[in-house]
Order: C-alpha cells, then structure tokens, then sequence
C-alpha cells in the first residue's frame, strides 16, 4: 500500500511540474509575440563590441520580421555616412540625424529602434527614449559611457538609469590583458568629442589608466619645477 502511495504521489508531482513548465513556456511564447516596449542599453569602452551587439540584436529583430529602424549621430563619418559599422566591418544600414527629436519623427510604425553613438546625441534622446518605450517599441542604445578621462558621457548615464536592461560590455586592456575600463586618448587633444580608432585611443583597465595618466602628468611637467 505504501509503496502505491509513493508511486501516485510521483506521478502527480510530475505532472504538476509538466504543467506548470508549459505554463511558463507559454507565458513565454506570449510574452514575445506581445513584444512590450522597453529600453535596453550596451554600454562601455572604446573596441568592447558595442556596434557589434547592436547589430546583432537588431538583424535578431530583423529575422523576427519587425519593423526596425536605426539611428546614427551624423558626425560619426568614420566607416560610412549611411551605415552603422562595427570594428569589426559589420555593417547594417541607418538613418544619420543631428537631433534625438528626430528620431520620434522617423520611427512611425516601427517595432525596434536602435540608436548607435548615443553618447554624441542631445540630453532630450531619453526623453525621446521613454515616450518610444511607453509606446510599445524597443529601443536598442549603444554608446560610451565615459569619455577619455573617464568622465560619464552625454545621455548615457541617465539612459542606464531607466533602461529596463543595461549590458556592460568590455574591450581587452591592451597593456595588462585584464577588462579594460576606460578608452585612453593617445594624442594631445583637449576636445570631448574627438572622432578616432586605435590611432587616437588604446582601451586600457584601471590600474594602466592611472599608470598613464602619471606618466603623461610627468612628461608634461616643467623641468625645472
């Protein structure tokens, strides 16, 4: 009798556990199809991969057949005046615009928004970025999220701030070998924003950062002093 128990008790226990596994992946199923508006942001140093996972998530979109548009600061001419380029030469097409207004003009009828050098577009892009997401879309940022002196950069802090997702994301410090933490500017240019790749800056973790930084303090210090 026992032993009749333990076996009727299993099988109802595992047929629970079947039911509430289908449960879930339907909610699952449902939850996609739905697609609800949301912000998600990838951020972090120069070479980390950010245009890359950009471009990967929004050609996921794609295949999905959603409706995307992406978006691009018209002063990055570095690869292309049309195309968002990663480092990597992956490529997807894109609107250039001088204002985070704009955006909210273009992106009628679309389901995935993406929004590449974020940190070079106006503060009002997380006003425009909230009323996108409120309205059911997705909104896929990339940017830098501290400029070379590791100061945080443009709207990107306060877009990481609402953001239902933010992924950190990592380039290799071309010192040491560990995480880089910040994009080290390599020639002497006071401007914030200053359009360049390896020629101009070199990701670096913490520790080389503040390692370089002395040894250009000391460079720079009157002899005489």
């Amino acid at each position: 009798m026992q032993f009749l128990k333990r076996i009727l008790t299993f099988a109802l226990d595992t047929d629970r556990g079947s039911l509430l596994y289908l449960k879930k992946m339907t909610e699952n199923l449902i939850g996609e199809r739905r697609r609800p508006g949301r912000i998600e942001v990838v951020c972090g140093s120069m070479f980390s991969g950010k245009t890359e996972e950009l471009i990967r998530r929004m050609r996921r979109a794609q295949f999905a057949k959603q409706k995307v548009e992406i978006f691009k600061p018209a002063i990055d001419t570095r690869y292309s005046e049309e195309e968002v380029v990663s480092h990597d030469q992956h490529a997807i097409r894109s609107t250039p615009i001088d204002a985070s207004e704009q955006i909210l003009l273009l992106a009628n009828d679309i389901d995935v928004v993406g929004i590449d050098e974020a940190q070079f577009l106006d503060q009002g892009l997380v006003r425009v970025c909230n009323e996108l997401a409120n309205k059911g879309v997705r909104v896929i940022i990339a940017g830098l999220d501290m400029d070379y002196k590791g100061v945080p950069f443009g709207p990107i802090p306060m877009l990481c701030a609402i953001a239902d997702e933010v992924t950190k994301v990592h380039a290799i410090c071309v010192r040491c070998g560990a995480l880089a933490y910040v994009s080290h500017r390599t020639v002497k240019n006071d401007k914030r924003v200053l359009l360049g790749e390896t020629g101009e800056y070199e990701p670096l973790c913490r520790e080389c950062y503040q390692k370089a930084i002395e040894e250009e303090n000391n460079l720079n210090k009157d002899p005489e002093e």
